[in-house]
């Protein structure tokens, strides 16, 4: 059916002002006069790839990276596909500006920045405040970036509280700049639609008495309340958006240790969610682990491992049960024997039942009785105790893998496997330079942080650090889970997400020693994370989507063994159902 003239001068005025349709000066003449924007942009009609040079120009000129953060946030809020154009093609350095490290300093200074994100009527993610309880459905309802067309509605939301905000601690609504951030990586690792994506701040206060007292701070003036109080919050605002939204994938992301594993437990066998902190780092440090293990398999039985965690919240407790799946599924050990091979240190020492406090319920399971008594306080007592093969760090504490530390673990083994997994940059236990300085370049290291390639003096020979970067991990996660529909998100599923993970490695990869695939292969990467998903949620018998099951169910025991041409057949489909920043034939079909 044809289009009145006022639809289509209504469509025209909706591409005219929309951040997502703008295609600024590229926008082609025969379009501009149909815009009615003919005389408002420069007569030159320019390339995507000419916007893109200028745009990098620009940002290469800033000097900080905060200056970065700013400009790439508002050309995210102006011009859309340009910024992902950038994103995606430039990978390696434009995620470490909008997310870690430099997410720890726009967080901090959010208040401060954020009238500079976007121009006015943008908005950079959805706050929802004590104070909204009683509207919750309207508010939900009015973050509508795209109003014009009703097929947009979410697809997945990244929720915090802004409790726990990486090692940085409360930062209340600057917290925002975690779930926007989050969600930019899930369009340039897995092609989720940016226009269905939903960025959430939950402010129930802060204990941050530097934000209550800055003149800027853009939260509730008032300190967190009771666990009564959060948790019949978060219910609510997990209600409605279920009732909203009822396809919608919840992610949450940097809640305290005590609030994440109470949420996961209460909503994960009823609500279509994860928790990344828990999950998501458990399945990218496990893939990790499971190649560092490969790798000093010759020295080492994978059965006689004996990892220690310095930190005990929720990323470590996460990646500790990971762990614990990987010896019982891949090694056939009992649940009893594998805890056996785990041990954790908090601020107070090493995690024991006699050791005289009570423990948060998260680390009870955990908790070690073989010490005959004998309690251990600081890490060097720990480790020589201990012998550990490998030294995993979520302490948030700066260089605390001294060399000291680092040469220790070289003693006890010829390949010590060293995780210093604590963000931001200078929250690192140690950087990769020290580690390979420490241990005559014989560490197996990957960091949660990205740090720089290191050249062997002795021999020129470049090595590759690892990182734990969990964009290897929920994008392909959330993807997967997004096209075959399940309604919840199993353990099972986390844990293929980290199997596909660690076997998608190329030759070349393997050759180097890599824990972890180049970041510039992370769409294809994703892709295979997603499959896998896929496949497990089939086995499951949990797939709502009726092409998905088709297209998996007669080949599911092939397609187990991630290889082989019905396995490209799946990966190609995942990939076709990928967001990509090209041109939209939304510009020549809706006028």
């Amino acid at each position: 059916m044809s289009k009145t003239v006022n639809e289509k001068i209504n469509i025209a005025k909706n591409i005219a002002k929309s951040h997502y349709l703008n295609q600024a000066t590229s926008t082609a003449l025969v379009l501009r006069d149909q815009l009615q924007i003919t005389g408002l942009l420069p007569p030159a009609v320019e390339t995507f790839d000419l916007q893109k040079k200028r745009a990098l120009i620009q940002l290469r000129a800033k000097s900080t990276e905060l200056e970065k953060y700013i400009f790439l946030a508002w050309l995210r809020n102006t011009n859309v596909r340009l910024f992902y154009r950038l994103l995606i093609e430039d990978l390696e350095e434009i995620t470490p500006l909008i997310y870690t490290p430099t997410v720890g300093t726009a967080c901090q200074e959010y208040s401060h920045i954020y009238p500079f994100l976007a121009p006015p009527g943008v908005h950079d993610g959805l706050f929802l405040s004590l104070n909204d309880l009683p509207n919750l459905k309207n508010i939900i309802k009015n973050y509508n970036p795209y109003p014009f067309d009703e097929s947009l509605t979410p697809q997945i939301a990244v929720i915090t509280d802004g409790s726990r905000i990486l090692g940085l601690g409360d930062l209340g609504v600057n917290g925002m700049g975690i779930p926007v951030g989050k969600l930019q990586l899930y369009v340039a690792g897995a092609g989720i639609d940016p226009r269905r994506t939903l960025p959430i701040t939950l402010d129930l206060g802060t204990n941050n008495e530097h934000n209550l007292k800055d003149q800027f701070y853009l939260g509730l003036r008032r300190k967190r309340g009771s666990d009564k109080e959060f948790f019949s919050f978060l219910d609510a605002v997990v209600k409605t958006l279920r009732e909203v939204y009822p396809e919608l994938l919840i992610q949450f992301e940097d809640f305290s240790s005590e609030h994440a594993f109470e949420l996961l437990k209460k909503y994960r066998d009823n609500t279509f969610c994860f928790n990344d902190d828990i999950q998501g780092t458990g399945a990218v440090i496990l893939s990790g682990f499971i190649n560092a293990v490969r790798l000093t398999a010759k020295d080492i039985p994978p059965k006689e491992h004996r990892i220690l965690f310095f930190g005990a919240g929720s990323a470590a407790v996460g990646v500790a049960k990971q762990l614990l799946e990987f010896f019982q599924i891949e090694h056939g050990m009992t649940e009893a024997d594998a805890k056996k091979l785990l041990w954790l240190v908090d601020t107070k020492g090493l995690v024991t039942f006699d050791r005289g406090d009570k423990l948060a319920d998260h680390k009870v399971y955990f908790a070690r009785k073989d010490n005959e008594g004998q309690q251990f306080k600081s890490l060097t007592e720990v480790i020589d105790y201990v012998r550990p093969t490998a030294l995993i760090g979520f302490s948030s504490q700066g260089g605390i893998f001294t060399e000291e530390i680092l040469k220790k673990l070289a003693r006890l083994n010829k390949n010590p496997i060293i995780f210093p997994l604590s963000n931001p940059k200078n929250n690192a236990e140690c950087t990769f330079e020290q580690a390979m300085k420490a241990t005559n370049n014989q560490v197996i290291f990957a960091s949660g942080t990205m740090f720089p390639t290191y050249t062997e003096p002795e021999t020129g020979r470049v090595r590759y650090p690892g990182q734990g970067n969990n964009m290897y991990i929920f994008p392909g996660l959330g993807l997967g889970a997004l096209l075959a529909k399940p309604r919840i998100i199993t353990d099972k599923q986390i844990y293929k997400s980290a199997s596909a993970l660690a076997y998608s490695l190329t030759d070349e990869e393997i050759s180097l020693d890599m824990l972890y695939p180049k970041l510039t292969r992370i769409r294809r990467v994703s892709a295979e994370v997603a499959s896998a998903v896929i496949v497990q949620i089939v086995e499951e018998g949990l797939a709502r989507d009726e092409e998905v099951i088709a297209l998996v169910k007669n080949d599911l025991e092939v397609l187990k063994a991630n290889k082989g041409p019905q396995w490209e057949g799946l990966v190609r489909f995942v990939e076709e159902n990928m967001w990509d920043y090209g041109r939209e034939k939304y510009f020549d079909s809706k006028i």
